[in-house]
């Protein structure tokens, strides 16, 4: 088993795992500052009525059904790999009434099982730093939603000043691990939550990797100190295209 099959088969291990107290733990991570990112995300992205979307790493579909409702009719879907992850998320999308509108898939977000040109936005949400090649999902991203369509990444991120930084860093690998512990009777699983990030990139290099991967007009936009960060990027038959920095 190569690498990138070890890193999956221990990711899916692990929120096969933690899904019964994910949206909790979710709480915990971000200092419950995730669902105000994602409206600030869901704002910029301008959603309008009858728009289409994939929703990688859907998890227990927050995202999802925020999508369902800015777009009102438009085809919404939703993808993850872990089977007890999405059963939450279809028992939420059951409690809103968007059967008709959702539709959940189990499946891989790096070989997406649509034709190219399908969607108007691809969303991925806090997952990007979790896959075993995030080069590969945002090509993937890319592929599949229409030119001219939106390719969006909301994501934990790196503080980028202190004395915060320094709390931050003792908060996330120290004390989250034992909350994990004490909350979701899961250690390890929490343990290599924050290891995860030690080795994703900065907001500044994941722009950069967007626009390698052909997107343009490439926006990053840290959020709270920079714990979190907003990319996207535009689908477009035009060659380069600059990044914006917006603190």
């Amino acid at each position: 088993m190569n690498s990138t099959q070890t890193k999956e088969k221990f990711v899916h291990e692990v929120f096969e795992s933690i899904a019964p107290k994910y949206d909790l733990m979710n709480d915990v991570l971000s200092f419950r500052r995730h669902k105000a990112w994602r409206k600030r995300t869901m704002k910029r992205m301008a959603m309008k009525p009858g728009d289409t979307a994939i929703d990688l790493c859907c998890g227990t579909c927050d995202w999802t059904i925020a999508m369902a409702q800015a777009s009102g009719s438009g085809r919404i879907v939703g993808l993850d790999f872990s089977r007890n992850m999405l059963e939450l998320g279809r028992r939420k999308v059951q409690e809103m009434g968007l059967e008709r509108q959702v539709d959940l898939i189990e499946g891989n977000a790096m070989a997406l099982p649509f034709p190219d040109n399908t969607f108007d936005y691809a969303t991925i949400g806090f997952a990007l730093r979790n896959v075993p090649d995030l080069v590969q999902v945002i090509k993937e991203m890319r592929r599949v939603v229409k030119p001219g369509g939106m390719v969006v990444s909301l994501e934990l991120s790196k503080p980028v000043w202190q004395p915060f930084k320094s709390i931050y860093y003792f908060y996330f690998q120290r004390i989250l691990p034992l909350l994990g512990r004490l909350l979701a009777k899961r250690y390890e699983q929490y343990k290599w939550l924050p290891e995860s990030l030690i080795h994703f990139p900065d907001h500044q290099e994941l722009a950069r990797i967007f626009r390698e991967c052909g997107l343009t007009r490439v926006e990053a936009r840290p959020f709270t100190g920079g714990i979190a960060a907003l990319h996207l990027g535009i689908k477009s038959g035009e060659e380069g295209g600059g990044a914006a920095y917006v603190e």
